[in-house]
C-alpha cells in the first residue's frame, strides 16, 4: 500500500515564515490546476501501489472548494487527511469537506496569542482558532490535529505555555508543534539579518520544548516523533509512512515522491507545471550511501528508532555510543535529545 500526496499552491496570504511553494489563487486557475492534477495522477498512477492514505497539504487546501479535493479524497480508504486554516472554516465548509471524503483535518494554529500570530502574518485570531475547531467538532470530524509554534518573534515562555494549555483544553486527537525555523528567502529572514527581529535564545526555545513534553505527555499524549504528539492510537499514519520508507506518489508543483527505490520531484513552478504535469517529475538520483542517510534521518525522527542491522559493525558500536536501545532490536534518540538530533545524525550519516 502507498500513499498519496497533492499539492495545493495557493495561499490567500503567505505567513512570514513559509517557504512552501505558493502563491496567490486567482478565479480562473482552481479548475484548470486540477485539471492538470488528474493528468499527472492519470500519467504517474503505476508508480506505487493502491493509496492506502490521502494527505491534502498546501499552501492552504482550504482556499479551494472541497468539491475539487472529493475524486482524490476517493483513491484512498483509510486515512483522508485535508489542511485548512482557521479563517477559512465555516459551518458550510466544514460540512462540505466531510462531504467530500475528508476524515481527518490537520489546521494551523501556530498561537493562541493574538500579537504572535500578527508578528508572522497569520490571518485568524486565537478565538477564531477556537471557534474553527468547535466548527469542525459540531460538523463530525473526530480526528484533528492541531500545529503550534514555538520560538515565535516575540514569545516568552509564559505565552507559549497559555497557548499549549489552550489548545490541550480543545482536546484535539494529535498536536504537532515545531520550533520555528529562519528559512532563506522569507520575510522573518530578511527582518533578522536586517536587525528588526531577533531569534529566540536556543535556552529559551529549549525550555519552551521541555514544556510542551510535560504538558503533553500530563495530557494522555504518546510523543512518537520529533514534532509529533498524538492520543494513542491517533498516530498520523500518512505521515508515519514518510519515515518507514512506505512509497507515496506526490502530486502538483513542489511535491515529491517516492516508489520505494527512486525518488523524484517536481519543480516548483505552477506555470511549468500546468504545460505538462504528466511529465513535470525529475529522479533524483540517489546513491547507495544517500539512501542509507534517507532512512536514517527519517527512521531516527521517530520514537521506533532504527533497526540496529543497517548498521555495519564499526557504525554500530558509534551508534550505541550515541542512541538507546529501542524494542525490536531498533536504536533511537533518547526524548531528551531530540531536539538537538541534527548533531547526532551528524555523527551517523555516511
Amino acid at each position: 500500500m502507498a500513499g498519496l500526496y497533492v499539492h495545493i499552491p495557493f495561499c490567500r496570504a503567505k505567513c512570514a515564515y513559509c517557504d512552501f511553494y505558493s502563491g496567490p489563487l486567482r478565479a480562473f486557475e482552481a479548475r484548470g490546476y486540477f485539471d492538470a492534477i488528474a493528468r499527472e495522477l492519470a500519467a504517474r498512477r503505476g508508480e506505487v501501489g493502491q493509496f492506502a492514505t490521502v494527505y491534502v497539504g498546501g499552501g492552504t487546501p482550504s482556499s479551494v472548494e472541497p468539491s475539487f479535493l472529493a475524486p482524490y479524497l476517493a483513491l484512498a480508504p483509510g486515512e483522508r487527511t485535508v489542511e485548512v486554516n482557521p479563517e477559512d472554516v465555516t459551518p458550510a465548509y466544514a460540512e462540505a469537506l466531510l462531504a467530500a471524503g475528508a476524515n481527518r483535518v490537520s489546521m494551523g494554529v501556530q498561537s493562541l496569542v493574538d500579537s504572535e500570530l500578527q508578528a508572522v502574518g497569520r490571518r485568524h485570531s486565537a478565538d477564531a482558532a477556537r471557534r474553527a475547531f468547535a466548527t469542525l467538532r459540531a460538523a463530525g470530524f473526530d480526528n484533528i490535529s492541531l500545529d503550534l509554534i514555538y520560538g515565535l518573534p516575540g514569545q516568552s515562555r509564559e505565552s507559549w505555555r497559555r497557548s499549549l494549555d489552550g489548545v490541550l483544553e480543545l482536546a484535539p486527537e494529535h498536536l504537532s508543534a515545531y520550533s520555528l525555523t529562519y528559512e532563506e528567502g522569507t520575510l522573518l529572514t530578511a527582518r533578522v539579518r536586517s536587525g528588526k527581529l531577533e531569534e529566540a535564545s536556543d535556552e529559551l526555545v529549549e525550555q519552551m520544548y521541555c514544556d510542551l513534553c510535560a504538558a503533553a505527555s500530563a495530557a494522555g499524549f504518546v510523543h512518537y516523533e520529533i514534532s509529533n504528539f498524538a492520543l494513542p492510537g491517533r498516530e498520523a499514519v500518512h505521515n508515519s509512512a514518510y519515515w518507514d520508507m512506505t512509497p507515496y506518489l506526490g502530486l502538483g508543483p513542489g511535491a515529491h515522491s517516492f516508489d520505494g527505490s527512486v525518488r523524484r520531484a517536481n519543480p516548483a513552478n505552477l506555470k511549468e507545471y500546468l504545460t505538462h504535469p504528466e511529465t513535470a517529475a525529475e529522479v533524483e538520483h540517489e546513491t547507495a550511501d544517500n539512501r542509507f542517510n534517507d532512512l536514517l534521518i527519517t527512521a531516527l525522527r521517530t520514537a521506533r528508532g532504527i533497526d540496529a542491522s543497517v548498521f555495519t559493525p564499526d557504525e554500530l558500536r558509534l551508534a550505541r555510543t550515541l542512541l538507546e536501545p529501542a524494542p525490536e532490536g531498533r536504536l533511537r534518540i533518547a526524548e531528551a535529545d531530540w531536539l538537538t538530533s541534527n548533531s547526532i545524525l551528524l555523527e551517523l550519516i555516511r
